[in-house]
């Protein structure tokens, strides 16, 4: 009889045990979507991203009211409301919508520079602010995100970009400037910022 019952608490115990390592499984299987956010990769140790200190700018005009200087030689896609050019993974993007107000720095942080976190790509805001450029005063936000995932080598890479906020006369232009984290373009990113222009 005493052999018997502790068979028995042997086999509860046993039962138990694997009740407790069988429960966390499922308690990882349910995880919320918070847990599976996408994680920031690693930055690249060579980027392949500097834009060439030789490189030939030339001037694009667009019929969305604006011009601005793009580096030659990029490959160029057009949309209904802006372009892009890009390179590897340097890429430059400007988007015209209509705005019914000049964004300010706490406007940008509040809606866009949240819309960015929000997207799910390992979104960090660096900075926001207000600068003053050629085309009048506009807002930049600088921060880090995963690329998308390259078809060729099915892999992302981690991104610098700098998203540039102008605006006139009820319109909004949305410059993005993106290159691989740790590629040394601010004085490119400089000059193309500096360049851009409304059309009279």
């Amino acid at each position: 009889m005493t052999h018997n019952s502790a068979f028995v608490r042997t086999a509860l115990w046993t039962m138990m045990a694997a009740t407790a390592l069988v429960a966390p499984a499922k308690v990882f299987a349910q995880s919320s979507p918070a847990t599976q956010r996408e994680t920031a990769v690693a930055p690249e140790v060579n980027p392949p991203g500097d834009i060439p200190d030789d490189q030939v700018f030339i001037t694009y005009k667009s019929a969305s009211g604006f011009s601005m200087q793009v580096p030659e030689g990029w490959s160029r896609s057009d949309a209904a409301d802006g372009v892009s050019f890009a390179d590897k993974y340097g890429r430059i993007a400007i988007d015209v919508t209509k705005a019914p107000e000049m964004p300010t720095s706490a406007s940008v942080k509040q809606k866009e520079a949240a819309d960015l976190v929000a997207s799910g790509h390992a979104v960090d805001v660096r900075d926001i602010r207000t600068i003053p450029l050629p085309a009048g005063e506009a807002v930049a936000v600088d921060y880090l995100s995963n690329s998308a995932v390259n078809p060729v080598t099915d892999r992302k890479i981690r991104l610098e970009n700098r998203r540039i906020y102008f605006f006139k006369d009820g319109k909004e232009a949305v410059l993005t400037l993106s290159a691989p984290a740790g590629a040394d373009n601010v004085d490119q990113w400089k000059m193309m910022a500096e360049s851009f222009r409304w059309s009279s």
